[in-house]
């Protein structure tokens, strides 16, 4: 029998939803706008739409590699974050719900300086740098991170978002010390890896079997990068330079120490948009203008 585009949702929504698929309907949306060329705003239209035996073949296969914990966003290859769609691949991690308020707050101090400078580390797909870049249109942003897949796929999201003229990857490990005459950074923001060696055998199959783990590891107790951050990369905060991190759901108290460690003045610790407490700030000691 002939199916239309609203068939092989349906198909694929009761698939994912016998599965406990946290997000049944999304993923059958996205799953089928994807192996059948559709709009994925336009579902009213789906139901007059039919298809031939190989796209619903097609559907159906693409599902089967989901519900086998391969993850969505590297199945359509892209993936949104505060409401940008950025190309993603299996070297960089898959963009997050939860770290939209990171970027909202680096969006927000930038605003409020003029042409301020952005500095992202750990930049991955570089979606929270450029999210900065696109909502801010006099902000200049430079990203940082270890892996050359991760800066390709930044400079590539730079270029397709029309962004790449104020957006500059380069390759560094925060470990060490900065380049030098990189300047100085109204705001510098990390999403660093924050995993620890016990939670790196408890992740799920989906992130464990998928995701990069250098961008997962942060150490024996998950906070390298934040004590390497705060101590080598800090003096490039300009006066008044606000730091923003988002850590694990347990390490907030721990990298608000390690701020505190580090001469950080006005240190807080906020709820990310699931309300956990998962982004920490803090502001250079000579914060004259925060």
């Amino acid at each position: 029998m002939t199916k239309t585009i609203n068939d092989v949702y349906m198909e694929l929504f009761k698939r994912f939803k016998e599965a406990d698929d946290p997000q049944p309907s999304l993923a059958a949306r996205e799953v089928t706008a994807y192996a059948c060329k559709a709009d994925k705003n336009r579902t009213a239209d789906w139901g007059h739409v039919y298809l031939d035996d190989a796209t619903v073949d097609f559907a159906n296969l693409l599902c089967d590699r989901c519900l086998d914990g391969e993850p969505l966003a590297y199945i359509l290859g892209e993936w949104d974050f505060y409401g940008l769609t950025f190309l993603v691949d299996r070297s960089v991690l898959i963009p997050r719900s939860d770290t939209e308020r990171l970027a909202e707050l680096a969006i927000e101090r930038a605003r409020e300086k003029v042409s301020p400078r952005v500095l992202d580390l750990c930049c991955g797909s570089g979606c929270i740098g450029i999210a900065v870049a696109h909502e801010v249109p006099d902000a200049r942003v430079a990203a940082a991170d270890i892996s050359d897949g991760a800066l390709r796929v930044a400079r590539e999201n730079a270029r397709r978002l029309g962004v790449q003229s104020r957006y500059v990857a380069m390759k560094a490990d925060v470990r060490f010390r900065p380049p030098n005459n990189m300047g100085q950074f109204d705001v510098l923001v990390s999403n660093p890896p924050y995993v620890t060696r016990a939670e790196m055998h408890t992740l799920d199959k989906s992130v464990y079997n998928y995701e990069p783990h250098e961008a997962l590891y942060g150490g024996t107790d998950g906070l390298d990068f934040y004590r390497s951050i705060c101590a080598k990369w800090g003096e490039l905060l300009a006066p008044g330079g606000l730091l923003l991190f988002e850590c694990g759901y347990r390490q907030s108290t721990q990298v608000a120490s390690i701020l505190e460690d580090n001469r950080f003045a006005g240190i807080g610790i906020t709820e990310d948009l699931s309300g956990v407490p998962r982004i920490v700030f803090g502001y250079n000691t000579a914060f004259d203008d925060a």
